[in-house]
């Protein structure tokens, strides 16, 4: 399930939210993806929230990613299912045109108000996506998110479970710092869910007074080399923290090198 990269020694995207939302608004996504791909990453990961003309922008994206064949990942911020239970087709569809547009094999949504009912009420949604999904020729990743419905290991456990049983294995983006968000361990969900992860932001995180912040992988308080490793070493793994600096070339290129340092020793020791 891993992502056909450019170079398999060193799967490293950049989600392009991490070089903030004010700016990449302001300069737009394509500036920031010609940027990473200058530092050097393999891909990126394009965000729906993020982009002000999607008519004009996405096709252009498309065509520096095919350009450069480069691996492009489209996040959709709306969920899979609506706040009453039932799958949210439209959102579902909207997904699938972006994607496509994008010229995207790989869709990123998280569950939503999935099991809001029921899980036989929600589980109902299943063909429904599955005939959308293999129709699209998509990969569709599930992610964890910063919400108790939806980022959980509870909530996903009943997710996954539920999906299996109705023939539909999807696979999982993990998202190393949304766990913390919700108290939970980080760790242990990399423990849980490691056979299912085709996908990883990766990520630091420190404690402000009031909230998780997320911060480079060296600054983070939490062990996130021992996540990494609980992770596939063969999973594409993308950098979601804040890139900051007068250089952001360089700056981007440094962090590429930490995470691609921790990914080729986790590959050695494996």
């Amino acid at each position: 399930m891993a992502l056909s990269l450019q170079n398999a020694g060193s799967p490293a995207l950049i989600s392009l939210t991490s070089f903030g939302n004010a700016e990449v608004r302001r300069h737009g996504q394509l500036y920031f993806a010609r940027l990473s791909h200058r530092a050097g990453a393999n891909g990126y990961e394009v965000r729906e929230e993020l982009l002000l003309n999607a008519a004009q922008e996405l096709p252009a994206l498309a065509a520096y990613g095919r350009e450069h064949q480069l691996d492009l990942v489209y996040s959709c911020p709306q969920p899979l299912f609506a706040m009453d239970g039932s799958l949210n087709t439209a959102a579902v569809q909207h997904a699938i045109a972006a994607s496509h547009t994008l010229g995207a094999t790989w869709l990123k949504m998280s569950i939503g108000g999935f099991a809001s009912q029921s899980v036989a009420h929600s589980a109902q949604g299943f063909a429904a996506l599955k005939s959308a999904i293999d129709g699209a020729g998509l990969t569709l990743l599930i992610e964890n998110d910063q919400t108790t419905a939806a980022g959980t290991v509870q909530a996903l456990q009943r997710f996954f479970a539920a999906a299996d049983a109705a023939g539909l294995s999807l696979p999982m983006t993990f998202d190393m710092g949304n766990w913390h968000y919700l108290g939970e361990c980080a760790l242990q969900a990399a423990q849980l869910f490691g056979s299912r992860v085709a996908y990883v932001h990766a990520k630091g995180v420190q404690r402000l007074p009031a909230k998780w912040v997320a911060v480079p992988l060296a600054e983070s308080a939490a062990a996130w080399r021992a996540i990494l490793r609980a992770l596939p070493s063969d999973a594409p793994r993308a950098i979601e923290y804040p890139l900051i600096g007068d250089d952001l070339v360089a700056v981007t290129q440094q962090e590429l090198a930490v995470l691609r340092d921790a990914t080729a020793l986790q590959a050695k020791a494996s």
